[in-house]
C-alpha cells in the first residue's frame, strides 16, 4: 500500500483536499477585498483652511499651504491679420442681411478671446517648468578610477619614475630565492636590473625583462630585508649572493668582474645604512618603552587623539586634527548638484504628457512659390515705333495666362494670372481701340490715368499690370503643370495666324507685313482676343514639394482650333513627356522667359487674390506688387481649414454655344460672349462693376469678353471671368451673357468703320446667381433669346421650360444652347443645402415670437448630412451658433440634439485628422458672452445636462461612444464657460463654496454619475472610448480644483477611484494610476494636500513631533491626493510588473517635479515638502526583500564530500531577535581567539570586503542550515500576516522599478530637515534601523559607476532589437570556482545595475558617451555624498547604540560596510570625503577597532589596502593616510605601547589580496607604503616612540611577502614550484596562525584547481589541526578565569 501524505492523514474524506484549497483562497480574497474596499473620506478642504486661518497665516511656509489669489484672467488679443487692413468691404456688416452671413461677418472681426491661468506652465510634467531646472547645470567631471588609461597610469609610477631615481642598472643573471632547491638545479635568468630608492628612504632592486622603460617588473628585493651580501662564484662566474632576514637569499651574477664589484660595493653601502638605520630607531625607541609599567598593557586613551595629530607638526596629519563632522558636512554641501536633475529620466525626450500647441485660426496655404515673368519673344521681331530707340520687338501685342493644371486627377487647380508682357511701344498699338460691347467707350491710357486712385489702400497703377504671381498647391505631385496661354488681337484663323511665325523664309519681309497688318487690326478690333499658342512646364520633382528648378517650358505649340478647352489641354498634358506624340505638334518659335523660385518668409509688397495688400507692405519706392493667385483647393477634409478673413470670389466659365442650327441670325460665326452681373432685369437696370478687369484695364470692369473663334458656329471656350460678388445676394442677381458676331474684315478702311459693322448683337441669355437661397454652381445649359425685353427674370423658368410671354424670340426654338459652369470661393456662402437651410431657418424663428421645436430638431438632425469640407470651413460659426441655441432654448430635445451635432461635428473633424481645430476654437473663439440670456442660462450648465442626458440614453450607443471618445472638448467648454463666469460675474473674489450653485454642482455630480458605468462596466467593449473619457475626466477634475470648491472636487475625486470593483482587472487599475498621475499633475498639489500639522496641541520641538509616517486614516484624510497616490502605489507593488512601472513612475516623476519647481527651490520648502511623502519610506521597509539580488548566481563545489552552496543575499535580519548579530558563513566562531593576539583564527572563506552586506556565504546545504538561511532573509514572515506576505513576493522588482523607489528614497533623505529625520529615525526599531541602513547600501549598488568603457559598450549593444533580460545576461559572464570567482560574482551586481542606469536613446556617438558618463559619473557621486550625509548624521546621534558590545552589533557592522563602499569604486570626490569620515569614524570608535572581535578592524585594512593599489594618485595618498592613522590611533589606545592588532591585520590583509588576484606588488602599492614611512618619519610626536620603526618593520614585513609573492607568480606554470614556495611561505608564518592558516587555504586551492585531491584534503587538515590546538588553548585559558 503506498504511503499517505501526513497532509491527507488529517483530511476527514478522500478528495477534500482541493475544497479547502479552494476555501483558503477565497479567505483570503475576500480578506483582501475587504482591506482594498474602504474608503477614506477627505477632508472638507474650504472649512480646515477657514478654520485653521490663523495656523496658515502665521506659518513661515504659508506659500506651501495658500493659493494665489492672482491666479486666473481673461485677455481679449486682437485678431491678428496677415493684411494691412481687414477684408471685409467696409459697409459689408450694414450690407448683410442673411443669418449665415452676419454670423460669418461677426466671427471674422471678432478678437480672440482667452482665459489665462497664471500657473498652467507648473501644471504639467517636470520637463514642461518654466525654470527648466531638469536641465542640468555644466556638470563637473568626476575623476573614476575605472575611467583611468592603465598604459598611462603605469606609465606615470612605472619604476624608473621613482622619487629618489636609478642608483645604478644593469644587466644580471639571476637565480630562484628558494633554499631548499639543489644547487644542480637552479637556473639564471638574465635580467636587466634597476637599484631604485623610493619616497621614504628605501631601496628596491627590480628585474625586468629587457632595459627599456619597463611598465611591470618581473621581480623585486626589497633591500631592507637584505643582511649581507658575499661574493659567491661556485654557481656562476662573477657571481654574488644576497641573503635575507628569512634565511633564504637570491643569487645573482653579474657580466664582468667590474660589474660585480660594482654591485657588491653599492649594495653593500645600502645595507650598511639600512643596519644603521636601524640601530638609531631602537635606542630612540628604548627609553619609552622602559618607561612604561603594566598598566601600559591595558587599553585606553593617554591623550586626545586629535591633539595628539596636533603635535605631530605634518601638515597632512594637522589638517585632519582639525577636521570635524561640522567642517566636513560643509565640505560635503559645497558644489552639489540636484539629484534628479542627473537621472535618465530627466535626459528622455518625453513628449507623451506635452499638450499640443494650440495656435488661432490663420490662413492655411499649401507649397508656394514665386512665378516671376520677364519676357515674350517670337520669331518674328521689329521696330514697331520709328521714334523708339530702336530695340526690335514682337511686331504685335501678346497676352499670356498663367494657370496650374493637375493632369493627374484631370482639373484645374487655380485661377488664370494675366500678364502682358508687351514693351510700351507694342501697347501704343492698342490705344484708340473700339473695346467690345463696351458701352463707355475706347479704352486709352488718358483715361486709366485720369481715373488713377486708390484701391483698398493700394495705387491702382501698381495693379494694372501685374508681373509676378505666388502660386500655391496643397497637394504636389509630379502631374502639376504651370500652363502659359498666349493670345493676340483677333484677326482671323489660328493657323493662318501663325504661319507667318512657323514658315517664314525672309524674316524681315514676313515681320513688316505682319506689323502692318497688326496695326490695323488693333487699332479696330484690340477688344478682342484670339488663342494662339500655349507652353507648359512640370512644377515639382516629387510628392514632397521639391521644386523642379532644372524645368523649362515647353515649346510654344499652336493651339488647334478644335481642341481649346480646359479637357482638351489636359489630354495634352498627360502626353507632354512623350517625345513621339509632341513632335506631331507645330511649334512656334519664341522663348518665354519666367523664373520659378521659393517663396521668401519675408516677401514684402504682395496682394491677396482680392488685392487686399499683405504685410509688410511699403507703397514708397514700390515698382511692382506681387499677386497672390488663388488656388482651388482639392475638396478633400485634410486639406481645408476654418475661413478667418473674407472672400466672395465667383468664377464664371462659358464652354460652348452651339449656333450650328440657328436660323435667327444670318452671320454668327466669329462670336464673341460678353458676361456681366446685374441685381436687376427692368429697363434701367444696368451692371455692377466687380469683374476683375484685364491687365491694362481698370482694378473692375463692367463686363468681360472671352476669347473669339474665327469662324466657328460652335465655339469652345476657356476664358475665365473672376467676380467678386455682393455681400448680400437677393433673387434678382444673375449673368447676363450677351453675343456678338465680330466682323474681321480688314479691306474696308479700319478705323472709319462704323462700330455696328465691327460687332453684331446675336442673343441673350441669364443664369440667377441664386436658387433656393444658395449661389448655382453645377453646370447650367441656358436657352438663348434674340431679344431682352424688362421683366425677363420673371418669365423663364428654367426647370418646366414655360416661356409665358410671347415677347421672346428664342433661338434655336428656346433650346439650352449655351454650356456654363461657375466656381464659387467664398466665405461668407454656402454650397451646402443642410447648412444653409439650417440658418435660414434659424433667421427665420428669430424673427417669429416663439421657435418650432420640431422643426428646429429636424433641421438639426439634417445637419448630420452636412459636407465635411463645408463643416471645417464654417466651424466656429457653426459650433457658435450651436451653442446658442443649446444655451437659449426652453426645449430639452432642441438642447440634446445639438448637442448631438456638436459631438458629430467634433467626431469628424477627429476621423479626419483636424482635431486641432477643435482646440483653437475653444481657446480664442468660444465666449459665452453672446449666449447670455435673462433667464440666467449659462452654456455650462446647459450643456453638462445636454451630456447627462445623452450618456443616459442606452439606445444611442453610437453617440455615446463618440461622446466619450471625445470628451476632452466638452470638458474645455465647459471649463472656459465656468472661468468666464466667475470673471464676468465677479465672483473669484468670493469663497469657493459660494461660487456656483448648489444646482450646478449637483449637475456635475450626475454627470459623474453618468460617466462611471461607461468606465467600469464597459472598458472591455470600449476600452478606447473609457480611456479616453477617463483621462479626460482628470483633467476636468483637476481644473475644477482651481475653480470650484475643493473640497466638493475632492469628494468627486474619491467618488470616482472607489467606483471601481475592488478586484481591479489591470485595464481599471491602469485607469486608476493615469487618472492620479493626471490629477496630482495640478499646478497646486503642494497646497491642496496642506503639508502641515493636524495635532491639536502645538509642539514646541520637532523631535516631539508626531510625524506621519504610515498611510494612516489620518494622514490620508488630512493630505486627501498624496495619501491617495501612495496607497494606489501601496496597492500597485503587488500587481503585474506593468502596474508596478506606472505607479513608481508616477510618485518618482511628481517628487521630480517637486524638486524642480522654482515656487519651492527653497531648501525649507522642500524639507517640508518631503514629509508628505515620509510614508513612502514604509512602502519600502516592507518590500526590502524585494529588492534583493537573491539567487543571482551560485557555484558549488566539492568540500571533505560536502556540497557547498553560494548564495548571494543582502542580509536584512539578524537570525534571532534584533540584538544578535548575523552569523558568518564561516565554520570558525570569531569569537575563538588566541591568547596574546586579539585576533580571529580563522577567516573563513567569507570576506566582508567591497560587498558589506551582500556577503557571500558558504553554508553546507543541510535542511537546518537551509532554513536558517530562508529566515535570515526572508524575516517579513515573521513580521507581517502570511496573507500579506504572499502577495509582496507576487514577483521581484526589476532593476529599473527598484532603482526609481531608491531615487525617492534619496531624495527624501537629501531633502528632510536633520530634526525630522532625527524624529523618524528615533521612531523606528532596531530591525528598522538596520533596513533603513540597508537600503542606503543598496542604493550605492544601484548607482554604481561603471565606467565610460562599459558605456559605450552597453550603448552599441542596445542599437541591436533585444530585451532586458538579454541585456542583462550579457552582464553576467559565467563564473569560475576559484578564489576570484566570489570577488567577480560581486561585480555582477554592479554590472546589471548599471545597465539599467544608462539612458538607451542616447546614440553611440562619442559626444552622446561622453555625455551619458558625464551624467552617470555625477549621478553616482550624488548618491554617494547623500548616503554619507545620512550615514554621518546617523552616526552622530546613534554613538552610543553604535558602541553597544564593543561596536560587535548590527547597526555598526552595518554603517561601516556602508563606510567602506563609499571608498571602493567611486568617484574620486566622493572617495575623499568618505576617508574624512573614516577618519572621523575610527576616532569616535577606537574600542571598535582595537578591543574585542577584529572583524571590523579586518576588513577596514582589507578595503583601504586595496585603495592603496589604486590608479588615481589622490585615493592612494587618501587610503596610505587612513592606514597610518589606524596604526597611529591603534598605537594611542594602548597608551603607545604597540599596534599589534592593526599591524597582525594588515598583514593578513596584505596576504588576501594576493591570494584574491588583487595585490601584485606593484610600483603604486609601492608608493603607498612609502608614503606610510614618511608618515612615520615625520611625524614629531610619535618621533622619540617605538612607533616609527615598527611601521618600518611592518612595511619590511609586506615588501618581503610581495617578493614572495612574485617569486611565486614567476612560476604559476609550474604547479610543483609554486606549491613549493606556498609551502615555504606558510612555514615561515608558523608563529602567526592567522597567516598560515591563509597561506594552507591558498596552497588548498592550487591543489584544487590542479586535480591534486588528497593534496588539497591535507592541507586542510593542517587548518583543522591549527582550529582544534587553537580551540584547546581557549578552553584552557577559559578555565583559568
Amino acid at each position: 500500500m503506498a504511503e499517505v501524505r501526513r497532509f491527507t492523514k488529517r483530511l476527514s474524506k478522500p478528495g477534500t483536499a482541493a475544497e479547502l484549497r479552494q476555501s483558503a483562497s477565497e479567505a483570503v480574497r475576500n480578506s483582501l477585498l475587504a482591506e482594498k474596499t474602504k474608503i477614506i473620506e477627505p477632508l472638507d478642504y474650504e472649512n480646515v483652511i477657514a478654520q485653521r486661518k490663523a495656523q496658515i497665516q502665521s506659518d513661515p511656509l504659508r506659500d506651501l499651504l495658500q493659493f494665489p489669489l492672482d491666479e486666473i484672467s481673461i485677455s481679449i488679443i486682437p485678431r491678428q491679420r496677415r493684411t494691412i487692413q481687414s477684408t471685409l468691404p467696409l459697409d459689408a456688416e450694414k450690407l448683410a442681411q442673411s443669418l449665415l452671413v452676419k454670423e460669418c461677418i461677426r466671427t471674422y472681426n471678432s478678437d480672440w478671446l482667452l482665459v489665462n491661468y497664471k500657473y498652467e506652465g507648473y501644471a504639467g510634467d517636470f520637463r514642461l517648468l518654466p525654470s527648466k531646472g531638469h536641465q542640468p547645470d555644466k556638470l563637473p567631471v568626476q575623476l573614476y578610477e575605472v575611467d583611468e588609461d592603465v598604459d598611462k597610469d603605469e606609465d606615470a609610477a612605472s619604476i624608473c619614475s621613482q622619487k629618489g631615481g636609478n642608483i645604478k642598472e644593469g644587466w644580471l643573471y639571476k637565480a630562484n630565492m628558494n633554499s631548499t632547491i639543489s644547487v644542480t638545479m637552479r637556473v639564471f635568468k638574465r635580467r636587466f636590473c634597476y637599484l631604485t630608492q623610493l619616497s621614504d628612504g628605501s631601496y628596491i632592486l627590480y628585474f625586468c625583462k629587457d632595459e627599456k622603460v619597463c611598465k611591470e617588473s618581473k621581480g623585486s628585493i626589497f633591500l631592507d630585508s637584505c643582511i649581507d651580501v658575499v661574493q659567491c662564484s661556485k654557481m656562476r662566474r662573477y657571481g654574488f649572493e644576497l641573503r635575507m632576514q628569512e634565511k633564504c637569499s637570491c643569487h645573482l651574477a653579474a657580466e664582468s668582474e667590474q660589474e660585480m664589484e660594482e654591485w657588491i660595493t653599492t649594495l653593500r653601502k645600502i645595507i650598511q645604512s639600512n643596519v644603521d638605520s636601524v640601530l638609531s630607531e631602537r635606542r630612540n625607541g628604548e627609553p619609552s618603552e622602559a618607561g612604561l609599567d603594566e598598566e601600559s598593557f591595558g587599553h585606553g586613551k593617554s591623550e586626545s587623539m586629535m591633539e595628539s595629530l596636533e603635535k605631530s607638526m605634518h601638515p597632512e596629519l594637522m589638517k585632519y586634527a582639525r577636521e570635524s563632522d561640522y567642517l566636513n558636512k560643509l565640505s560635503r554641501s559645497e558644489g552639489r548638484c540636484k539629484l534628479f536633475a542627473m537621472d535618465r529620466d530627466a535626459q528622455k525626450l518625453d513628449f507623451s504628457g506635452i499638450e499640443p500647441d494650440v495656435r488661432p485660426f490663420e490662413e492655411k496655404f499649401g507649397k508656394r512659390f514665386l512665378v516671376k515673368c520677364h519676357d515674350l519673344t517670337f520669331a518674328l521681331q521689329g521696330c514697331v515705333n520709328e521714334q523708339a530707340d530702336g530695340t526690335p520687338t514682337n511686331v504685335e501685342p501678346f497676352f499670356v495666362t498663367l494657370a496650374l493644371f493637375d493632369a493627374k486627377n484631370n482639373c484645374k487647380i487655380s485661377e488664370d494670372f494675366h500678364v502682358d508682357l508687351n514693351p510700351p511701344a507694342v501697347r501704343q498699338m492698342l490705344l484708340g481701340s473700339v473695346e467690345g460691347g463696351a458701352e463707355n467707350g475706347a479704352t486709352n491710357s488718358n483715361s486709366l490715368k485720369k481715373n488713377d486712385g486708390y484701391f483698398k489702400g493700394v495705387a491702382e497703377r501698381l495693379l494694372r499690370y501685374p508681373k509676378q504671381g505666388i502660386f500655391s498647391v496643397t497637394a504636389p505631385h509630379p502631374d502639376i503643370f504651370l500652363v502659359a496661354r498666349v493670345e493676340k488681337v483677333l484677326q482671323g484663323g489660328i493657323a493662318q495666324c501663325a504661319e507667318p511665325y512657323i514658315k517664314s523664309s525672309d524674316a524681315n519681309k514676313a515681320a513688316q507685313k505682319v506689323l502692318k497688318a497688326a496695326k490695323q487690326i488693333c487699332s479696330r478690333l484690340g477688344g478682342y482676343k484670339m488663342a494662339f499658342a500655349w507652353a507648359a512646364r512640370p512644377v515639382f520633382k516629387d510628392t514632397e514639394g521639391s521644386f523642379d528648378t532644372s524645368g523649362r517650358f515647353s515649346p510654344f505649340y499652336k493651339q488647334d482650333s478644335n481642341k481649346l478647352s480646359n479637357e482638351d489641354l489636359l489630354k495634352l498634358l498627360t502626353d507632354l513627356r512623350k517625345a513621339e506624340k509632341m513632335s506631331k505638334l507645330q511649334v512656334i518659335p519664341g522663348n518665354f522667359d519666367v523664373t520659378i523660385e521659393c517663396v521668401p518668409p519675408d516677401v514684402s509688397n504682395c496682394v491677396t487674390s482680392s488685392y487686399v495688400p499683405v504685410k509688410p507692405f511699403e507703397e514708397s519706392g514700390c515698382s511692382y506688387v506681387t499677386f497672390e493667385v488663388e488656388e482651388f483647393v482639392p475638396n478633400i477634409a485634410k486639406y481645408m481649414y476654418p475661413f478667418t478673413g473674407f472672400k466672395n470670389h465667383l468664377y464664371v466659365y462659358p464652354i460652348q454655344l452651339k449656333y450650328d442650327n440657328q436660323k435667327t441670325f444670318a452671320k454668327a460665326r466669329n462670336i464673341a460672349v460678353f458676361v456681366e452681373i446685374r441685381d436687376s432685369d427692368g429697363d434701367k437696370s444696368r451692371p455692377l462693376k466687380c469683374i476683375y478687369g484685364k491687365p491694362g484695364d481698370h482694378v473692375f470692369t463692367t463686363k468681360a469678353c472671352a476669347t473669339v473663334l474665327h469662324h466657328q458656329q460652335c465655339p469652345e471656350f476657356y476664358t475665365e471671368i473672376k467676380i467678386e460678388l455682393p455681400v448680400h445676394l437677393h433673387e434678382k442677381h444673375h449673368l447676363l451673357f450677351t453675343f456678338y458676331h465680330i466682323s474681321c474684315d480688314i479691306n474696308t478702311k479700319g478705323t472709319t468703320k462704323k462700330r455696328e459693322n465691327i460687332e453684331s448683337q446675336v442673343g441673350y441669355a441669364w443664369q440667377p446667381l441664386m436658387k433656393d437661397g444658395r449661389v448655382v454652381t453645377s453646370e447650367q445649359h441656358l436657352p438663348v433669346s434674340s431679344n431682352l425685353p424688362p421683366g425677363y427674370l420673371g418669365h423663364h423658368d428654367p426647370d418646366n421650360k414655360k416661356h409665358t410671354i410671347p415677347d421672346f424670340k428664342w433661338v434655336d426654338g428656346g433650346k439650352p444652347l449655351l454650356k456654363v459652369k461657375n466656381h464659387l470661393v467664398s466665405t461668407i456662402c454656402t454650397e451646402d443645402q443642410y447648412l444653409n437651410s439650417f440658418f435660414h431657418y434659424c433667421q427665420t424663428s428669430q424673427s417669429a415670437s416663439q421657435e418650432i421645436a420640431g422643426d428646429l430638431v429636424k433641421y438639426l438632425k439634417c445637419l448630420h448630412a452636412m459636407d465635411i469640407c463645408v463643416m471645417v470651413n464654417f466651424l466656429p460659426t457653426i459650433l457658435n451658433q450651436l451653442l446658442k441655441i443649446l444655451t437659449k432654448t426652453s426645449q430639452s430635445d432642441v438642447a440634446v440634439n445639438s448637442a448631438r451635432v456638436i459631438i458629430y461635428t467634433v467626431s469628424r473633424c477627429y476621423e479626419e485628422g483636424l482635431e486641432h481645430y477643435l482646440r483653437s476654437y475653444i481657446k480664442y473663439v468660444f465666449r459665452t458672452d453672446q449666449y447670455m440670456t435673462s433667464e440666467n442660462k449659462t452654456t455650462h450648465g446647459e450643456l453638462a445636462r445636454s451630456l447627462i442626458a445623452i450618456l443616459k440614453q442606452s439606445a444611442d450607443f453610437l453617440t455615446i461612444n463618440k461622446l466619450l471618445k471625445h470628451s476632452w472638448f466638452f470638458f474645455e467648454l465647459l471649463i472656459k464657460s465656468m472661468a468666464q463666469f466667475l470673471i464676468d460675474k465677479n465672483k473669484l473674489k468670493l469663497p469657493r463654496t459660494q461660487r456656483f450653485p448648489d444646482c450646478f454642482q449637483h449637475t456635475v455630480q450626475s454627470l459623474l454619475l453618468a460617466i462611471i458605468p461607461h468606465v467600469n462596466l464597459r472598458y472591455s467593449e470600449i476600452p478606447e472610448e473609457s480611456r479616453s473619457v477617463n483621462i479626460n475626466w482628470a483633467h476636468f477634475m483637476k481644473r475644477s480644483l482651481t475653480l470650484m470648491n475643493r473640497g466638493f472636487i475632492f469628494n468627486l475625486i474619491n467618488d470616482y477611484i472607489s467606483c471601481f470593483p475592488p478586484k481591479d482587472p489591470k485595464a481599471l487599475t491602469e485607469y486608476k494610476l493615469d487618472f492620479l498621475h493626471i490629477v496630482c499633475y495640478h499646478e497646486h498639489f503642494i497646497p491642496l494636500n496642506l503639508p502641515m500639522s493636524f495635532a491639536k496641541s502645538r509642539l514646541q520641538r520637532i523631535q516631539d513631533l508626531q510625524l506621519e509616517c504610515t498611510l494612516t486614516e489620518d494622514f490620508c484624510k488630512n493630505h486627501f491626493l498624496v495619501g491617495l497616490l501612495l496607497r494606489e502605489l501601496a496597492t500597485a507593488l503587488n500587481e503585474s510588473r506593468d502596474i508596478r512601472h506606472e505607479a513608481i513612475a508616477i510618485v518618482k516623476s511628481l517628487m521630480m517635479k517637486h524638486a524642480f519647481d522654482d515656487r519651492y527651490s527653497h531648501k525649507n520648502m522642500q524639507a517640508r515638502i518631503s514629509l508628505l511623502y515620509l510614508p513612502l519610506l514604509k512602502l519600502l521597509f516592507e518590500n526590502t526583500q524585494r529588492l534583493t539580488v537573491k539567487d543571482f548566481s551560485t557555484f558549488s563545489m566539492s568540500f571533505s564530500g560536502i556540497n557547498v552552496r553560494d548564495d548571494l543575499a543582502f542580509n536584512f535580519s539578524p537570525l534571532s531577535g534584533a540584538t544578535t548579530p548575523h552569523k558568518s558563513g564561516s565554520f570558525i566562531d570569531k569569537e575563538l581567539a588566541l591568547p596574546g593576539y586579539g585576533v580571529s583564527c580563522f577567516q573563513g572563506l567569507r570576506r566582508d570586503d567591497s560587498r558589506g552586506s551582500l556577503s557571500i556565504e558558504l553554508n553546507a546545504c543541510t535542511p537546518e542550515r537551509a532554513d536558517e538561511r530562508q529566515d535570515s532573509i526572508d524575516y517579513t514572515h515573521q513580521r507581517k500576516s502570511s496573507t500579506e506576505s504572499n502577495i509582496s513576493q507576487y514577483s521581484k522588482l526589476d532593476q529599473h522599478e527598484s532603482r526609481n523607489l531608491l531615487m525617492c528614497f534619496l531624495h527624501i533623505m537629501k531633502t528632510i530637515s536633520e530634526d525630522a529625520l532625527l524624529a523618524y529615525w528615533n521612531k523606528m526599531s532596531s530591525q528598522e534601523l538596520l533596513d533603513y541602513l540597508t537600503i542606503l547600501e543598496v542604493c550605492l549598488h544601484q548607482f554604481r559607476y561603471m565606467g565610460r568603457r562599459y558605456i559605450a559598450r552597453i550603448q552599441e549593444g542596445s542599437g541591436s532589437k533585444q530585451s532586458v533580460s538579454e541585456r542583462r545576461s550579457q552582464t553576467m559572464p559565467a563564473i569560475r570556482s576559484r578564489a576570484g570567482g566570489m570577488h567577480s560574482r560581486l561585480q555582477q551586481i554592479g554590472h546589471v545595475d548599471s545597465s539599467f542606469t544608462l539612458n538607451h536613446n542616447f546614440g553611440t556617438g562619442e559626444a552622446d558617451i561622453s555625455h551619458q558618463s558625464l551624467l552617470e559619473g555625477n549621478l553616482a557621486t550624488e548618491v554617494s555624498l547623500s548616503v554619507l550625509d545620512t550615514v554621518s548624521l546617523f552616526i552622530q546621534n546613534f554613538k552610543h547604540q553604535l558602541q553597544e558590545n564593543d561596536g560587535q552589533n548590527p547597526l555598526m557592522k552595518k554603517a561601516f560596510d556602508i563606510l567602506l563602499l563609499l571608498t571602493n569604486g567611486q568617484s574620486e570626490t566622493a572617495m575623499k570625503h568618505a576617508f574624512a569620515s573614516l577618519r572621523a569614524f575610527i576616532s569616535k570608535f577606537p574600542a571598535t577597532f582595537f578591543k574585542g572581535r577584529d572583524s571590523i578592524c579586518s576588513t577596514f585594512c582589507y578595503e583601504i589596502l586595496k585603495g592603496c593599489t589604486s590608479k588615481l594618485t589622490s585615493t592612494r595618498s587618501e587610503a596610505s593616510a587612513l592606514l597610518y592613522l589606524l596604526m597611529r590611533n591603534n598605537f594611542e589606545y594602548t597608551k603607545k605601547r604597540t599596534f599589534l592588532r592593526t599591524h597582525l591585520q594588515i598583514i593578513i590583509a596584505v596576504s588576501r589580496l594576493i591570494a584574491d588576484v588583487v595585490l601584485t606588488g606593484d610600483s603604486r602599492f609601492q608608493d603607498a607604503l612609502s608614503i606610510i614611512n614618511n608618515f612615520a618619519n615625520s611625524d614629531k610626536a610619535l618621533k622619540s616612540t617605538a612607533f616609527p620603526g615598527e611601521v618600518k618593520d611592518l612595511t619590511k614585513r609586506i615588501r618581503t611577502v610581495l617578493m614572495a609573492t612574485a617569486q611565486m607568480k614567476e612560476h604559476e606554470k609550474d604547479p610543483e614550484m609554486l606549491i613549493d614556495l606556498q609551502y615555504s611561505l606558510a612555514k615561515s608564518y608558523a608563529s602567526t596562525p592567522e597567516l598560515r592558516k591563509t597561506w594552507l587555504g591558498s596552497m588548498a586551492k592550487i591543489h584544487l584547481k590542479n586535480g591534486d585531491l588528497s593534496e588539497a584534503v591535507m592541507c586542510y587538515v593542517h587548518v583543522a589541526a591549527l582550529v582544534a590546538e587553537y580551540l584547546y588553548r581557549k578552553s584552557k585559558s577559559n578555565n583559568l578565569y
